[in-house]
């Protein structure tokens, strides 16, 4: 697979357009959701977003129709899939839950050959797609294919969940809340592996969440809904940002809406610069030539796996006469290329050095970012948003300006 660093690879992803979609239950006088029209990109990721209650998850389901829609229809890629076998439907739709959903009596590899071994793929394919799968995760599938979900951290747990829901190759994945479960730092993690798979597979994705600064992360759109999943705005989250339709959008955003625009931007994106490195496996006297006299104030040393070990400084060669094990600095923070600036710049703050490493897929070291290149992007977006506040208030003068003539005009 490529690193998600170029252009996205080709969509296989599908449209679905919701058309007056509503949901009922007996017994309660209004409707968890009422007639709800939208149409959602092939290959895009789509966040629904909104308060507890407001029928976010309600509207998620229905599209696989796990909840039947009282009226209304659904149609993917032009298909109208609201008469056809609901269960047929649910196989070709991928779905993903918080706390990851798996069976607990199935192993990984039988988890996630679950949905291939339904629709009759071959026991070649099914092993080959199972590997595929874990290694499309970061998963090494000897060590991780025969286990059990209660043998699997929280964060392996959901990885699996979102292999499961990808294994059959289908064109929609629905995910509700997936990481709502997992604590912060492992939650950043699988955002930015969501980005990364996004980028390399272009699915249609739609996402439900009720954390804004994820829905701003993830999405391509983000749904802001009201009760009864009414859309309060449907856009880009820069332009929920800079321009919440009403105050109800306006709340979701809160306060910082500059900062929050850090979520926009990947590490990719920006300046990523080399740094000295050295392996774990070259001899101690080329680590003190490296950091000599003659050579480098400080280098960032890569295990065997070429992946951020420790920070060490021409201080530390004096506890490093035998040994490694003692001298410099253990790397405690590292974002992967698809993380966010926020993500990065909350690393760097926590550095002593105002750095961070930067890794590929696997936790290799590919480079590193500084406070002086997040800085920069930091007043870029502000510079940003200034101009487009004075864009702002200069078309409304205009407007207010046109009104008044055309009431003069009326008078006259």
């Amino acid at each position: 697979m490529p690193e998600a660093t170029g252009e996205p690879s080709e969509t296989s992803g599908a449209t679905i357009r919701l058309e007056g979609l509503t949901k009922r239950y007996p017994g309660t006088p209004t409707p968890a959701v009422e007639n709800v029209s939208m149409e959602i990109r092939a290959g895009e990721t789509v966040i629904f977003v909104g308060p507890s209650g407001c029928g976010k998850s309600t509207t998620l389901k229905m599209i696989n129709r796990l909840i039947e829609p009282t009226s209304g229809r659904i149609r993917i890629n032009g298909e109208d899939v609201t008469d056809i076998d609901p269960v047929r439907l649910r196989r070709q739709v991928g779905y993903a839950i918080q706390s990851s959903g798996l069976f607990p009596h199935m192993t990984v590899a039988q988890n996630i050959a679950l949905v291939p071994k339904m629709v009759g793929w071959s026991k070649a394919q099914v092993a080959s797609r199972v590997e595929e799968m874990l290694d499309l995760v970061g998963l090494e599938a000897r060590e991780f294919a025969g286990r059990y979900p209660r043998q699997l951290s929280g964060g392996q747990q959901q990885r699996v969940g979102v292999a499961r829901a990808l294994a059959a190759d289908p064109p929609v994945l629905l995910m509700d809340e997936p990481f709502g479960a997992v604590d912060p730092i492992t939650r950043d993690h699988l955002q930015d592996e969501l980005i990364r798979l996004q980028h390399e597979l272009r699915k249609t994705i739609v996402f439900v969440t009720h954390d804004f600064d994820e829905a701003i992360k993830l999405g391509d759109r983000i749904a802001v809904l009201r009760e009864r999943s009414h859309i309060a705005q449907f856009d880009s989250p820069e332009a929920i940002l800079t321009n919440p339709a009403d105050e109800f959008v306006s709340g979701f955003v809160g306060a910082g809406a500059a900062l929050k625009r850090l979520n926009l931007t990947r590490v990719r994106d920006v300046g990523v610069v080399d740094f000295p490195t050295a392996s774990v496996e070259e001899p101690l006297q080329r680590i003190f030539d490296l950091l000599g006299p003659n050579g480098t104030n400080e280098l960032l040393l890569l295990d065997r796996h070429r992946r951020p070990y420790k920070w060490l400084r021409r201080g530390d060669l004096s506890r490093a006469r035998e040994s490694l094990a003692r001298a410099g600095s253990p790397v405690t923070h590292h974002v992967s290329r698809d993380a966010t600036l926020r993500d990065a710049l909350e690393a760097v703050l926590t550095d002593s050095g105002g750095r961070v490493a930067v890794t590929g897929r696997r936790g290799e070291y590919t480079g590193v970012v500084d406070m002086k290149t997040l800085m920069n992007s930091v007043h870029e977006l502000l510079e940003e948003d200034r101009m487009e506040a004075v864009e702002h208030q200069h078309d409304l003068a205009e407007e207010r300006e046109r009104q008044a003539q055309a009431a003069q005009e009326g008078l006259s």
